[in-house]
């Protein structure tokens, strides 16, 4: 790795040492949407490998199989849904959020069936990212009515808890072994959500202008989450409580670092999405360095990305209608 120059990582202490930054060799493969103006948002892979996506603009949830190329996409029976995050569960269904129309769906590809789920006594929602925890229960962020929800699909029963902090603006949200933790990109902090009793905790970042945005979890059970705000990657012990450490991203304050995800093999990998082009980083934990490469197209903003088991990553690049296959080294 060609090393290029150096930028500064900040303890929570305050105390600043270096971290190298390299060049980085992958290869980022891009596939474009067949309906124009789709803002793909989110990707997530599902049991077979495919990569699933939500097309925001055009209200649909498409399918891209890498091997192939094909592409399928699914229109979504109620208008203007926005869908916006999406998940996959054991037996393939593709879970999706409506942030416009206010529900949960849930696609059988097999069929193309959709089934909406609401909120049984009215309550207004805007649903934001999904994430299963490991019972089975579907969770998921409101950003502005400012819940997190959980969802039995067993049931289909629905249920709502208010994040104490008003206008946190709930985002990114992983599952661990014991919590749900989800960021809190209003202001500057993280939080945790007890599934047995829905009780939250929040936990406010050193600094006050931090506004964490997306978050990954690590095979070791902490968490990385991006500083949108300030242009920082943030490592955070959910066992403790504490930041453990934050790096100014290479792209510096105006990086606005955004999706995140992290290998099996524990490195994070984000996109820079104040840059142009965006750039794909990869950090890797054992050595504190950075590598970067810019995105082909200029990614027209990652949103979210997700690693998959055999060690690529998929992305959702919004601006410039296209949905990429990155094939990670390592693995």
């Amino acid at each position: 790795m060609l090393l290029r120059k150096v930028c500064f990582f900040a303890l929570a202490s305050g105390i600043l040492a270096f971290a190298a930054v390299g060049t980085l060799k992958v290869s980022i493969r891009e596939f474009t949407v067949p309906t124009p103006n789709s803002r793909p948002h989110d990707p997530t892979v599902a049991p077979d490998g495919s990569l699933w996506f939500t097309a925001q603009g055009v209200n649909k949830i498409g399918r891209l199989d890498p091997s192939s190329g094909a592409f399928k996409e699914y229109p979504l029976k109620t208008p203007n849904s926005g869908p916006h995050g999406l998940v996959a569960d054991e037996q393939g269904h593709i879970w999706f959020t409506a942030i416009s129309g206010g529900y949960v769906g849930k696609l059988d590809p097999r069929t193309g069936e959709i089934q909406e789920y609401r909120p049984s006594d009215g309550s207004d929602i805007d649903p934001h990212t999904p994430v299963f925890d490991h019972n089975g229960i579907l969770w998921f962020t409101n950003e502005q009515t400012n819940y997190i929800g959980r969802l039995d699909p067993a049931t289909g029963k629905m249920e709502l808890k208010q994040v104490p902090t008003p206008h946190a603006i709930p985002y990114g949200i992983v599952a661990t072994k014991d919590f749900l933790f989800f960021c809190e990109f209003g202001t500057n902090k993280l939080a945790s959500i007890d599934p047995r009793t829905m009780a939250i905790r929040e936990y406010r970042l050193p600094s006050p202008a931090a506004r964490p945005r997306r978050l990954a979890l690590a095979p070791d059970g902490t968490i990385y989450y991006t500083d949108y705000a300030r242009g920082y990657l943030g490592h955070f012990d959910p066992a403790t409580g504490r930041l453990l450490k934050e790096w100014a991203s290479p792209g510096r304050t105006e990086s606005h670092p955004y999706g995140i995800a992290v290998t099996a093999n524990g490195e994070v990998w984000y996109s820079e999405s104040g840059v142009s082009p965006n750039t794909l980083v990869r950090f890797d934990p054992k050595s504190d360095s950075f590598a970067t490469e810019a995105i082909p197209s200029g990614g027209g903003v990652v949103r979210n990305m997700v690693a998959t088991p055999d060690g690529k990553l998929y992305l959702a690049c919004s601006g410039v209608n296209k949905v990429a296959v990155v094939a990670v080294k390592g693995f």
